[in-house]
């Protein structure tokens, strides 16, 4: 019996301490997170937003110390909790949510941030904002390790101001900042930042590009991956084959597109661009220039978006930039439909920074825009190398509709899509046939035998995704019989007119 006991006793014991140890070990384990700069953004308020969304370009121009040498990890640690000190600062000054503002100023920073929010908001005043470029260089780093002094060369940030929702001011700044941040409890936060000077904003010029031979081009998709040139199914064959249609068509130039989604937005997939330089390779072997629409199927422009489209820009662009194929950027395919939805004002804003930001990391390839119709061609004119325009109105008043642009620019103008649709059925009685397809681009041809441009497209497709011509099934169908080649592989009378015209 007390044997039992005994052996009962020593079982409790034995468990109190088993918890308590757990206890002490957790306990241990949690303050070393901490103490050795974990990532925060885990423990704190920020979330995980910050890894994704918010990426501008960030790099150190020294770390030159006379005392403490600046470790990598600490190095990288102060780049990562200043990004994420200027992150809550623009979600505050945007929406008011304050969370995160504790987590990365100090006591004495952040009652500034808070008077001037309360400002603001008795004002009304909203601000939208985001950093797009940071040069960081050391200017102190204390020998106990936490207190270090930046400044931050030709800061690059981008607001629009609001008050009582009406947009008051939007446009780019940069600037130089001085910054001072204190390491507590494992974050380094931002004591004092002062911005020491603005500077002018370099010019970007868009000179007239003048095309060394006419452009004679169509816009490509796979007959059995329309929307998804780059995805699963893609084969060097495939892509050779096409070519080889396009080529036997008298054409020199072929117009592709880059789904942001599809490419995985600011994170660009390898695999994507292993299939992007293929469709390059195929294409100089084939004697084939090619124009790269960066961004379809894109649509958001927010502030909160324009690091991450940044980072898919660059991604890209430096990716392809030096290959012999590449004749040309399109940046955005019909971003005036976005219009009615996101604002002209926001989409041209982002539209002019992305043509800034590509034409400065290629300044050797020209950049246009692909705007849905003849009315909206001239928007940005000073800001593009060439003019591009869509056309699937009635033929017939084409020459009128590229008259009045060309009286109002000096700059080439490309018609980059247009086309006639052989759907006739049930949600289209009256469509065209395929021997109206043929005049369709023989009358072309008479018209405007000098005019640049690309048609719609090499094949008809069995499936159109939602997102190209929406749910509508009279609109789908029709989509999907733009093509010289129908699905069974048969050509149209107007893929032989087309040979034809262009044979000399």
């Amino acid at each position: 019996m007390k044997t039992n006991k005994l052996i009962y006793r020593s079982c409790i014991l034995l468990v109190f301490l088993a918890i308590n140890g757990l206890i002490l070990f957790g306990i241990s384990q949690i303050l070393a997170y901490l103490n050795t700069g974990a990532d925060t953004s885990k423990l704190l308020h920020i979330g995980t937003a910050l890894k994704t969304d918010y990426t501008p370009q960030l790099q150190w121009t020294s770390i030159e110390n006379p005392g403490r040498p600046l470790e990598t990890y600490t190095q990288e640690k102060i780049a990562r909790d200043y990004l994420d000190a200027w992150y809550v600062r623009q979600r505050a000054f945007n929406g008011g949510d304050r969370s995160g503002i504790e987590d990365h100023y100090t006591a004495s920073s952040r009652q500034k941030l808070y008077t001037l929010l309360d400002e603001n908001n008795a004002q009304d005043i909203r601000i939208e904002s985001t950093t797009l470029s940071h040069h960081l260089s050391l200017e102190f780093y204390s020998a106990d390790g936490t207190l270090a002094v930046l400044t931050d060369h030709t800061l690059k940030r981008y607001q629009r101001v609001f008050k009582n929702d009406f947009l008051q001011y939007q446009g780019t700044a940069i600037g130089d900042y001085r910054v001072v941040l204190l390491l507590e409890n494992g974050v380094w936060r931002i004591r004092h930042i002062q911005q020491l000077a603005q500077q002018a904003i370099p010019k970007i010029s868009s000179p007239a590009f003048t095309p060394q031979q006419s452009i004679a081009g169509i816009n490509y998709y796979p007959q059995d991956a329309p929307w998804d040139t780059f995805g699963k199914s893609y084969t060097t064959a495939r892509t050779q084959q096409d070519f080889a249609l396009i080529k036997e068509l008298h054409l020199n130039t072929i117009r592709i597109f880059v789904g942001y989604d599809d490419f995985g937005k600011g994170q660009v997939k390898a695999e994507k661009l292993v299939c992007l330089l293929d469709v390059l390779d195929q294409a100089q072997a084939a004697d084939l220039q090619v124009i790269i629409t960066l961004f379809d199927f894109y649509g958001n422009y927010d502030l909160t978006d324009w690091t991450a489209t940044q980072q898919h820009l660059l991604r890209i662009v430096n990716a392809i930039k030096t290959h012999p194929a590449l004749y040309a950027w399109d940046l955005k395919n019909e971003p005036d439909l976005d219009f009615e939805n996101r604002s002209k004002s926001l989409v041209t804003a982002w539209l002019s920074e992305m043509v800034y930001i590509l034409k400065t990391e290629d300044p050797m390839h020209p950049v246009t825009i692909g705007w849905s119709s003849p009315e909206t061609a001239l928007l940005l004119e000073d800001q593009v190398d060439y003019i591009s325009f869509h056309y699937y109105k009635d033929l017939q008043d084409l020459p009128t509709a590229y008259a009045a642009i060309q009286s109002q620019t000096d700059k080439t103008i490309v018609l980059e899509e247009f086309g006639l649709s052989t759907y006739r059925g049930l949600w289209n009685l009256l469509g065209a046939s395929q021997k109206q397809q043929a005049t369709y681009y023989q009358d072309f041809f008479a018209q405007q035998p000098d005019m640049h441009f690309l048609f719609w497209t090499l094949y008809d497709f069995e499936a159109i995704p939602d997102q190209v011509a929406g749910r509508l099934p009279w609109r789908k169908t029709k989509q999907k019989h733009f093509g010289l080649i129908d699905k069974n592989g048969d050509r149209n009378a107007a893929f032989e007119v087309i040979k034809e015209a262009l044979r000399n």
